[in-house]
């Protein structure tokens, strides 16, 4: 995560907490950094004007004027416990599994009435057992596919098979599949010259090239895979059409 993006996710992490405070060691480790970097950071947001302040002694820590929320956001109670389970069900190690919690935060600080009881009680009600899967995916693989997608890179990245043999491969990005309990990479492979899905607990190491990745169609990779059957999710559906016919 680059600094903006790190100044933005600490106003949500400390809006999110409101009005207790979090302490500086709480904000590195959530997001890897350094004390003293966190200390920069809310320093910065200070001097920008950011409603930040420290709250000195025993209990103490960094919170942020409650004042400053978002606009109410009008959710039935069903709304509210499908946006709970549905972050329950996110695994740390899939894609974009940070930005969903920030986003998810956002939602919740908005909320109002039943609808923010309502996911304040699903919450406290779900348990889960950690994927090994999911949690083997490297968060460095993680964020390296991510900006390869988002900036439309390929993507140099070394891949072991299920046979246990290491490859290096350039690739296209085009999309992403899920199935059962696994997250794939579904690609143009410029070494191979075909279409190609990587697991990606089995990327060992990855990083955007720069080079510009030529547009694939994701349904025409697929053909002739194991994942040629795979459907658009249901609840993804309006987002994707609302971008085509934007």
């Amino acid at each position: 995560m680059n600094r903006t993006g790190r100044l933005y996710a600490l106003v949500e992490e400390l809006r999110a907490a409101a009005p207790r405070p979090v302490t500086v060691a709480a904000l590195a480790a959530r997001f890897e950094v350094s004390t003293r970097t966190v200390q920069r950071d809310l320093q910065a947001l200070m001097e920008s004007g950011v409603p930040v302040r420290a709250t000195p002694g025993r209990g103490g820590g960094w919170t942020i004027d409650p004042a400053m929320t978002l606009p109410p956001i009008h959710l039935t109670a069903d709304e509210a416990w499908a946006l709970t389970a549905a972050l329950a069900a996110a695994s740390p190690g899939a894609p974009y599994a940070g930005a969903a919690r920030t986003a998810y935060q956002k939602i919740a600080a908005a909320m109002t009435g039943p609808a923010s009881a309502a996911a304040q009680e699903l919450a406290a009600r779900i348990v889960a057992l950690p994927s090994r899967s999911h949690s083997a995916v490297r968060a460095a693989v993680r964020t390296a596919v991510e900006q390869a997608l988002a900036n439309t890179l390929a993507l140099r990245l070394t891949y072991v098979d299920a046979a246990g043999r290491e490859s290096d491969r350039v690739v296209e990005p085009a999309g992403l599949l899920t199935a059962g309990d696994h997250w794939y990479l579904v690609a143009w492979c410029r070494t191979r010259r075909a279409g190609r899905g990587f697991r990606l607990d089995r990327i060992t190491a990855a990083a955007p090239t720069g080079d510009p990745a030529r547009p694939h169609d994701l349904a025409e990779l697929l053909v002739g895979s194991a994942g040629a059957g795979a459907v658009r999710p249901a609840a993804l559906a309006a987002l994707a059409e609302g971008r085509v016919n934007s």
